[in-house]
Parts: structure tokens; sequence; C-alpha cells
């Protein structure tokens, strides 16, 4: 579930678009192309969109903080991020990436990321939650941050400060840091997972191959490599495909399916 920018191509969710089409084709409904799920609600309209939640704000917001490049189907900037420290060990659209900074887990030099191919040094947005949005937007459009309105819309960057403030967790008190094992209920998970999850991955977790043969990583690999970036994907979704959000259930369910998730293979 790991993502990528928009020019490092990501397999894991190919083949879900013809799904899910032909799924709503058995019904007589017709599916929109990702690009028009990406673009009508991003710039702001309200047509057709009156009804619009919170919870579908943070969620983007949760996957702009993962992959705005991929979100927004944006050809990424040139360059490594200009505040992105010397010390760290990316380079290119990668340090673009909110999360490449401030981590799966919300706790940047603090967390998962405090050493390792990712260590940049920078610390982590835990301490948004709460704070309130529009001051949140102030900041991540600074020089710092060096984003810009052509580079990123503010009707999407307001959605980055609204998950920052109303859409962050303690995931210290979901996944164990030493251990890597999720403190959720594996037989409820099992429930969730083999109703939701398992029409993509499988119900052994194998049907997606996010690499390939030879090296070949599935939902399980990745749930036990790297729980926190599962979680974050369990809740928000995988950006630029068409996986849902589940974050309408709340942590504490999405805690039990990275549970179970966590007991299917990894090879």
């Amino acid at each position: 579930m790991r993502g990528t920018s928009r020019h490092t191509p990501d397999r894991r969710f190919d083949f879900f678009l013809p799904i899910v089409a032909g799924l709503v084709g058995l019904m007589g409904v017709s599916i929109a192309p990702m690009s028009a799920l990406a673009d009508d609600p991003e710039e702001g309209e309200t047509t057709g969109h009156a009804h619009m939640t919170s919870v579908w704000d943070i969620a983007r917001g949760g996957q702009l903080y993962d992959n705005w490049m991929a979100v927004m189907e944006a050809p990424p900037p040139e360059g490594t991020h200009p505040a992105y420290p010397a010390a760290g060990k990316k380079k290119g659209a990668t340090t673009w990436r909110c999360k490449e900074c401030h981590g799966w887990d919300y706790k940047g030099a603090d967390g998962a990321y405090s050493k390792g191919s990712h260590f940049s040094g920078i610390k982590g947005v835990a301490g948004a939650s709460g704070v309130a949005p529009e001051k949140l937007h102030e900041i991540i459009m600074n020089k710092t941050h060096a984003f810009t309105k052509d580079m990123i819309p503010h009707s999407a960057m307001e959605k980055v400060a609204l998950f920052l403030s109303a859409g962050l967790i303690d995931m210290d008190r979901y996944i164990d840091r030493e251990t890597k094992v999720a403190r959720g209920n594996v037989q409820r998970g099992a429930a969730f997972y083999q109703t939701i999850c398992a029409i993509c991955h499988g119900f052994d977790g194998k049907a997606m191959n996010f690499k390939d043969e030879a090296k070949p990583e599935y939902i399980g690999t990745v749930a036990q490599d790297n729980p926190w970036e599962t979680l974050h994907k369990i809740r928000f979704g995988q950006p630029g495909v068409g996986m849902v959000s589940l974050e309408v259930l709340g942590p504490d369910d999405l805690v039990d399916i990275l549970a179970y998730t966590q007991t299917l293979p990894k090879k």
C-alpha cells in the first residue's frame, strides 16, 4: 500500500477500477473516471455536492498528506524540496510529500522515521491536532513548505489542514512501537476485511502483488513491516486509485482490520 509519485507507477490497484466498473455495470450504473472524482470536489465546486461531509474532507486531506501529486494528478515539482535537509537520504519528487518528512505515524524524527532510509530529522505534525484549520492552512502555505496556489489549490490545502486538525490519531495507542503488532481484535478485523477488503486483496491477501514475482509484497507484507502506513491507508485510501476510505468507521474498528491483515501471508 506504499504510495509512489505519479512518475513511479504504482501497480498495486491497477485492476480495482475494472472490478468496480463491472460491479456497477451489473446494476446498470455508470462509473466516473478517477480524474472526474479528483477534479470536481477539489476545485471547491458546490453544485451536486451540497451534502459533502467533514469525514470526506478529512479523508481527502489524509490522501493529500500521503501523496498530493497522485491525488491531484499533478506533475511533480522539479528537484528536491528546498527545505529537505541535506542529511536526508531521499531526493526528487518524494521529498515534496508530507509523509516523507512527518511520517506515517505523524511523529517525524520522534517516530518510525527516527532512523533508517526515511530519516530526515524533521519533527512530526502530532502537535497540529486541535489547532484551528485556518492557522494550519497559513503554515502549510508559508515559504518553508514552498507550496503555491498554482501547485496545489487552496481548497486542497484546506483539506490537509482539516486532516491535521481533526484527523490525526496517536498511533502508539493502536500499534506497539517495538513489536509493530496492532492492538486490535483479529476476529472482528476478519469480518471487516472479508466483507470489504477481500474483493480486491483476496481472502488470503495475495490477490495483489505490489512488487513482482521475484520479490512479492502483499497486504500482509506491508501490514507486518509498516503497520503505520497500512493503518493510514486503511483509514484514508490509496491516492490516485479507487481504494475506498474507511475513516467513517473510526480507528477502533480499523485497527481491528490492521490486526487481521498482520495474520495474512508475507510471501
